[in-house]
């Protein structure tokens, strides 16, 4: 049987242990952030490169020669194969997940499935473990059933349809089996306040900056990632929200 390694991103790429045997597929999409809702696959990546290319420094070609052959390998996996799926606890890593385990959902018919995680604390996860602490976290490994499987990609397809607090109810049903769903999915509804307010993310932003009396974006950025390191943002996910905060004061 053919193992394969969906990695979470480029980074965990770079230090994956040569000890591990498989191929390694790259999950390189934030779609945590912006517009997920098309009707179809291709509607999607259309849909994702165009928000991409006009959000972010990045060439819309990227995502066409990079990103979308990654997803396609995940579609294209040979029968009966194993796959491992490296995802960290936060939203950034989770929503991705949910994805990917759509794709296997759907398209796939693989033997085994496995969620590798890392057992650190959530605001380094797999970028605070060496390579014995990577071939760790691989030997923990949790076997996932289909219908857990099926679980992470109905919460794909519930994200999709912005069914924030049905992904949070489905998350405390399985919160004893994926203690670290519930966490996650509450993060993710304090996103959307039904009273219109800021969400959690910019919110925290704006107490940050008012704090520290700092609107220089380095030092706000690094104590967001300290008390929201749920979230995952990188710093341009972060610098999206902090201009658009500035600009609208």
């Amino acid at each position: 049987m053919k193992e394969f390694h969906i990695l979470n991103g480029d980074a965990l790429k770079e230090e994956f242990p040569d000890s591990l045997n498989g191929k390694l597929i790259v999950a390189r999409e934030c779609l945590v952030d912006g517009d997920v809702s098309a009707g179809s696959l291709d509607e999607l990546f259309e849909l994702r490169a165009e928000y991409l290319s006009i959000t972010y420094p990045s060439d819309i070609e990227f995502y066409y020669q990079e990103v979308i052959p990654e997803f396609n390998k995940i579609i294209s996996l040979p029968e009966h194969s194993v796959i491992n799926l490296w995802f960290e606890d936060d939203l950034f890593c989770q929503v991705n997940l949910w994805f990917v385990s759509h794709l296997i959902h759907n398209f796939t018919t693989p033997s085994q499935v496995f969620l590798v995680r890392p057992h650190t604390d959530i605001q380094y996860g797999f970028g605070g473990l060496n390579s014995d602490g990577l071939e760790n976290a691989y030997e923990s490994k949790v076997h996932l059933s289909d219908d857990e499987v099926k679980l992470f990609s109905t919460l794909w397809e519930l994200y999709q349809n912005q069914s924030h607090a049905e992904i949070l109810s489905m998350a405390v049903k399985h919160s004893e089996r994926f203690p670290f769903l519930e966490v996650a999915a509450q993060a993710n509804l304090d996103r959307f306040p039904e009273d219109g307010s800021s969400g959690r993310p910019e919110q925290s932003l704006l107490d940050i900056m008012k704090e520290t009396g700092s609107d220089e974006f380095g030092p706000v950025f690094r104590e967001f990632h300290k008390r929201e390191s749920i979230y995952g943002f990188g710093d341009l996910q972060v610098k999206r929200l902090f201009d658009e905060l500035r600009n609208s004061n």
